[in-house]
């Protein structure tokens, strides 16, 4: 367990003269807006594994350049929530990053499969999954635990080998080009906070107004969450910020009356939910945003849509990607409704490509 700044720089050091390393978190999320950091593993081949305590440690820049230093290629499985939380930790953007989860949709598998399962095709090794409910916080951590944590990465580097040799030729800038995204912090952190709103259930059946009233509401929780630490639930609830905005409350009286909202939370932040319901209904109609609800689709449209899924599926087999990578259904079909104004990931890059074959033949 490296638990001291010496023993820190010292693997840093290490990791930054190899060609490639593997890496991982573990973690806690209960009660708090960001997760709590546990453990970070750190792998420079199959026997070379080592834990680094966050716990210990109150500085991890040295980390941080690791992350940031694009000579070295750092190898993740399922990769945004980790880099999400490292980038958090260190102050770094992590740079060239080998994602197994995605890399694996390039190679003849589904870009789902989990890290034990794509380990059990590849190498025929079963990993066990026996602490996955492990607080790792707690110190000190027993043999199980560690041994757990080294196995999360002790074959990440042997997999990404494998991979490789799957990949086609003429697909691999289509995987190189998908790799590079991660380098843009952008491609993991989620929606902003003026699109959080469109997280919330139910804000589909919501009018235009309403919805500038969610967006309001929304994006203040989200600042109010990150600023105390809190879930955001823990401030106000996705049912409440959605019963305000439907019913466009303006007063103490018709918020208290709004089910699910606590006395104290009224007290709080009432004056406040005032003021952002009256934002979002002074909003004029052009700078409300879209309508979130989807139109049901035409025959035309069914046809349509049909048509570029069975191509997507063809030619995905032919060329051994998983087809999932092209898109969404809701994705396919926001192409065809939108085709000349679309700014979806299908627009640009190795997704346009693969799509414009379809309209040349």
């Amino acid at each position: 367990m490296i638990t001291t700044p010496e023993a820190l720089e010292a693997l840093i050091k290490r990791a930054q003269e190899t060609n490639a390393v593997a890496l991982d978190t573990e973690f806690v999320w209960e009660k708090t807006y960001y997760p709590k950091l546990g453990l970070i593993q750190l792998a420079l081949s199959n026997e070379e594994c080592f834990l680094i305590d966050p716990c210990a440690l109150d500085d991890l820049s040295p980390l941080g350049e690791l992350l940031a230093d694009r000579s070295v290629v750092k190898i993740f499985h399922d990769a945004p929530q980790d880099l999400t939380i490292l980038r958090t930790a260190t102050g770094k953007d992590p740079k060239n990053i080998f994602d197994t989860r995605l890399a694996a949709g390039f190679a003849g598998f589904t870009s789902t499969l989990s890290l034990g399962a794509l380990i059990e095709l590849l190498l025929d090794i079963k990993l066990e999954k026996t602490e996955t409910r492990t607080n790792w916080l707690k110190r000190p951590l027993n043999s199980k635990q560690t041994l757990y944590a080294m196995d999360d990465v002790r074959y990440l580097r042997a997999v990404r080998v494998l991979l490789l040799a799957r990949v086609l030729p003429e697909t691999l800038p289509w995987l190189e080009e998908e790799l590079q995204r991660l380098d843009n912090p952008a491609s993991y952190l989620g929606v902003t906070d003026e699109e959080r709103y469109t997280k919330i259930k139910g804000a589909g059946g919501l009018e235009a107004q309403s919805l500038a009233i969610l967006q309001e509401l929304a994006a203040w929780r989200e600042a109010e969450a990150r600023h105390r630490n809190r879930p955001r639930g823990h401030i106000i609830k996705d049912t409440v910020l959605l019963s305000i905005a439907r019913e466009r409350l303006t007063s103490p009286d018709t918020l208290e009356q709004c089910e699910g909202i606590s006395v104290k939370s009224v007290k709080t932040y009432g004056d406040t939910l005032i003021q952002l319901v009256n934002k979002g209904l002074q909003r004029p109609t052009e700078e409300c945003p879209p309508l979130l609800s989807v139109p049901k689709l035409s025959t035309k449209e069914k046809k349509a849509l049909t048509g570029l899924q069975d191509y997507i599926t063809l030619k995905s087999d032919v060329s051994g990607i998983d087809p999932a990578l092209l898109g969404n259904k809701s994705e396919l079909l926001q192409c065809i409704r939108h085709s000349s104004t679309s700014t979806s990931r299908q627009k640009i890059g190795w997704r346009r490509r693969f799509l414009a074959e379809m309209e040349s033949e």
